[in-house]
């Protein structure tokens, strides 16, 4: 089974996007929510909204092990595309992708968890 789409089904231990979505805006918010850019802080901000993205997800007390990714740009009007794919079993596995962003950068965030049940 692939996994391109969103897994929103509500299986028991299911993966719940709802979910993870929240984590990562609260994560997201609580580092840079009111921060202008600054390229010195970029490397400080990314693993502080990874570690508090997967502290909090571990706090779901979900069995899956997780994979979080995290970018931050500036806002140019350069393009930016991004995307993944993955092969597993999307009745227990999901992932979901938070696009944030305010006046001077982007900040894209991806789950992947992968069911160990």
């Amino acid at each position: 089974m692939t996994g391109t789409e969103e897994n929103t089904t509500s299986y028991e231990g299911s993966f719940s996007v709802t979910e993870a979505e929240s984590v990562v805006k609260e994560s997201i918010d609580a580092t840079i929510g009111g921060e202008d850019y600054n390229k010195e802080q970029v490397n400080k901000w990314t693993a502080a909204i990874l570690e508090r993205c997967l502290g909090d997800l571990c706090k779901l007390g979900k069995t899956y092990k997780y994979i979080v990714t995290c970018a931050v740009t500036q806002k140019t009007g350069a393009g930016l595309h991004a995307a993944n794919s993955c092969y597993w079993d999307t009745t227990l596995d999901g992932s979901c992708t938070v696009k944030w962003e305010n006046r001077t950068m982007y900040c894209i965030v991806s789950v992947f968890a992968l069911s160990i049940a």
